[in-house]
């Protein structure tokens, strides 16, 4: 505080307030005026109220406007919140498609390589190539229709999907179908085959003589024995030993009374030297039908079975067509002594 004469105590106060230009309100502003020694009030033009006023107002409208626009993002109508709703749920259910399309070409990979490696195998049918199996749709643009959506690209893959996996379905049902077909042909051919003995032969001392060469009982000389003989009383029952039409029934000169059946798939067995024969030409028989009985009739030294086997026109070693009712053991046990030398009985 100045204690002087009023000239100096005039310029201490200046001195004191000559840069105390404060605002005491917001929007009312003074000034220190050194003649008077006091504060004046400081006017504004009209035209700054104005400019200013002016101002407020566009920066108002303008935060207004945009507090509106990003506003109005959160608030939907009833109608844009349901279709908002519906896509978001389309979205996820498209998703959930596309997992489990992949799980079902997962699964249809691993049925396509069985069905090459185990199935077409065993019934010796050409597996299918991949390129088949996986074959495109090629030409035009087929999606062309699915672009220009926000999801489009989702939505296109979904499709290709399903399309490509529908393609491959279809040609793993055919391929199964002809599994089928091929099981049912096989199953057929299977019970066709030669596969038993033609007459009972538990203790395996049945077998007389072997396929090969052997010394004929009536000419006396080596000859080629095409077939098994298997000794037996008279009248014993002679068995079909695979489906098939019986092809000739008749007597020979040499076989005597003979049966010649046709299995199919290039198979014939012959049972010769009957003392009677039960089946006629053009008869159907199954595996253990009777078809006759054991004789000495032709040029025989004795009552026995000659059973031969061929296969395409050619006669085979019957020992390997005795699968169904030999056992591994049993299996060697006869092959060693079809092989002795000898004598045949006819």
């Amino acid at each position: 505080m100045c204690f002087q004469t009023v000239p100096l105590k005039r310029s201490c106060l200046f001195n004191e307030h000559k840069n105390s230009i404060f605002s005491i309100m917001a929007k009312v502003k003074y000034y220190y005026d050194p003649e008077t020694l006091s504060y004046r009030k400081i006017e504004s033009k009209k035209s700054e109220k104005y400019k200013k006023s002016f101002l407020g107002g566009i920066g108002v409208l303008l935060i207004a406007f945009f507090g509106f626009i990003g506003f109005s993002q959160f608030l939907m109508s009833p109608n844009e919140r349901a279709q908002k709703r519906e896509l978001e749920n389309f979205k996820l259910h498209t998703e959930l498609m596309s997992k489990e399309l992949t799980v079902l070409s997962e699964r249809l990979s691993e049925l396509q390589e069985r069905d090459n490696n185990i199935y077409r195998s065993y019934f010796e049918a050409s597996p299918i190539p991949d390129e088949q199996r996986k074959a495109g749709f090629g030409g035009v643009n087929r999606y062309k229709h699915l672009e220009g959506f926000k999801n489009s690209a989702m939505i296109t893959n979904v499709t290709k999907e399903i399309e490509i996996l529908s393609k491959q379905m279809v040609v793993q049902s055919k391929s199964l179908d002809e599994i089928v077909g091929l099981a049912k042909e096989k199953e057929k051919m299977l019970a066709s085959i030669p596969a038993v003995q033609p007459v009972k032969n538990e203790d395996l001392k049945r077998m007389a003589s072997g396929y090969g060469m052997r010394l004929h009982p009536i000419l006396k000389s080596w000859r080629m024995h095409n077939g098994m003989d298997f000794t037996s009383p008279r009248g014993t029952p002679i068995f079909a030993s695979g489906n098939g039409r019986v092809k000739k029934a008749y007597r020979s000169a040499t076989f005597g009374k003979v049966v010649y059946i046709d299995h199919g798939y290039g198979y014939e067995t012959i049972y010769a030297h009957m003392s009677k024969m039960v089946a006629r030409k053009g008869q159907k028989v199954k595996r253990g039908d009777i078809i006759g009985y054991v004789g000495n009739t032709g040029r025989s030294a004795a009552p026995h079975l000659h059973y031969e086997v061929h296969k395409n026109g050619r006669p085979v070693n019957p020992i390997y067509y005795y699968y169904g009712d030999l056992t591994p053991e049993e299996f060697i046990a006869m092959q060693k002594a079809s092989q002795q030398k000898g004598q045949s009985y006819d």
